[in-house]
């Protein structure tokens, strides 16, 4: 299945359905009166969070979807069918954004949870509903009115714990292969990634998700390489492993034009708690790498930890970390709520 997290939709509501003019007409009633009866009303469209979805691909070959119209009221007091409404089903931590692609009218993060979109229309009064002391014979029947229509975007922003990111070729693929069950394109070239990869890590009998993202490279933000669209995944998770190729000979510089492009973005990522991990250290001599760890830990003023996504060395110890935060994000969550 590919993945897709952005699609653009036209969605319609149901119209509501007209009233009816009717007048009761039976053998041996001379006065019978009106009896036209109420038209139903549009059917709604409702946003639905499934569980079962990882990605928007339903939405790419269909844009356009319209709820079913109420039916028209009917004589004998009769009121006409509502029309069913229109069950739209996304993935958790799915957005609905405007035309304009940036108000946001919904925010979808837990399965199962189901809003209203748009409401259908109200059906149209039949001519029982005019009927007074002064009016007995009304001839007045309504039209129903019509539904809402709107483009919308759906932007899809996966809900994991930690958010991987790095330059091309820093080791992140690797990494998520090595600690998950998950099965990422490695190779020794820039831009194996393409799209965010997702793995559940296994720590002291727990778990936590972890996404890999494509590579950033310098002016990103400015659309270059894959650009950062991707980052909006970044955007929910408690923290950011950030790693970087300790075979660099400039890894304070690797480590700032990412940086840079994550404080560009903005929605927050710049708060974020950042982890630094200096991958590949199986390849550098422990002098070496000792004063590289050194400079980036004074140059970024966080915490850096030294690992190998290749032979394992400090996996574990990083996975604890990684999970503490986690751990220490879920209480506040649930104190929260």
């Amino acid at each position: 299945m590919k993945f897709l997290d952005q699609a653009k939709i036209f969605v319609k509501s149901g119209d509501g359905g007209p009233g009816s003019l009717s007048f009761r007409r039976e053998k041996f009633i001379e006065f019978g009166g009106p009896d036209g009866g109420d038209g139903g009303r549009g059917g709604d469209v409702v946003i639905e969070a499934a569980d079962n979805l990882n990605t928007l691909i339903d939405y790419r070959y269909r844009q356009h979807f319209v709820a079913p119209n109420g039916r028209g009221g009917a004589g004998q007091n009769r009121t006409g069918a509502d029309g069913a409404p229109l069950i739209l089903r996304v993935p958790p931590g799915t957005q609905l954004l405007d035309d304009d692609n940036e108000t946001v009218l919904l925010d979808l993060t837990r399965a199962g949870e189901r809003e209203v979109l748009l409401r259908g229309g109200d059906g149209g009064f039949g001519n029982a509903h005019y009927k007074s002391s002064t009016n007995q014979a009304p001839r007045r029947a309504d039209k129903g009115w019509p539904g809402a229509e709107r483009w919308v975007w759906l932007r899809l922003k996966l809900i994991a714990d930690i958010g991987l990111t790095g330059l091309p070729n820093a080791g992140k693929s690797t990494l998520l292969a090595a600690v998950s069950r998950a099965r990422p394109k490695i190779a020794d070239y820039p831009f194996t990634t393409l799209k965010p990869q997702l793995g559940v890590v296994a720590v002291h009998g727990e778990e936590f998700v972890m996404a890999d993202l494509p590579g950033l490279i310098e002016g990103a933000s400015e659309g270059a390489g894959l650009g950062h669209r991707f980052l909006g995944h970044l955007e929910r998770c408690a923290a950011i492993f950030h790693l970087v190729d300790a075979t660099e000979a400039d890894v304070v510089a690797h480590w700032r034009a990412v940086r840079r492009e994550l404080d560009r973005y903005g929605h927050g990522l710049a708060d974020k708690i950042e982890i630094i991990g200096l991958n590949k250290i199986d390849a550098v001599p422990e002098d070496e790498l000792a004063e590289k760890r050194r400079k980036l830990k004074r140059a970024s003023k966080r915490e850096v930890l030294n690992l190998s996504g290749g032979t394992g060395a400090g996996v574990a110890a990083a996975l604890a970390r990684l999970y503490a935060i986690v751990q220490e994000a879920r209480h506040e969550a649930v104190a929260a709520t």
